[in-house]
């Protein structure tokens, strides 16, 4: 085994640790400012700056996102055959924070364009 090899984790660590890191973003950067946005919890001033920084939020979200998905094509790619509990565990906590990504985009989608925007930035493969 070569030193490389020794400090990557395993396939289903990456996808593991990518799938909470982008949870994590979801829930801590991208969902509060939702809300403030549908609670009107922002003076009028500052609506623009905000929905703005959620645009600019959700590209990146939308990165991590691709990031993760790739995380997960190397999984199935790597385990072949029987299924492990670990993996499997793994890849339904994936396709909840998938689809959480999922319900976000639509819900974001809605909430800039009934502000006039043109909000069209889509997850790559989707």
């Amino acid at each position: 085994m070569t030193a490389h090899s020794a400090l990557t984790p395993p396939t289903d660590v990456h996808l593991l640790l990518r799938t909470h890191a982008q949870q994590h973003w979801l829930s801590r950067e991208v969902i509060p400012v939702v809300l403030q946005l549908e609670q009107r919890a922002l003076p009028e001033e500052q609506l623009g700056a905000a929905r703005a920084y959620l645009e600019v939020l959700w590209i990146e979200a939308s990165r991590r996102a691709a990031e993760t998905d790739a995380a997960r094509a190397q999984l199935d790619a790597a385990c072949t055959g029987a299924e492990e509990s670990l993996p499997e565990k793994v890849r339904r906590y994936h396709l909840a924070v998938r689809n959480m990504h999922e319900s976000l985009s639509r819900h974001i989608t809605q909430l800039l364009a009934a502000a006039g925007g043109d909000f069209t930035y889509r997850r790559a493969g989707l």
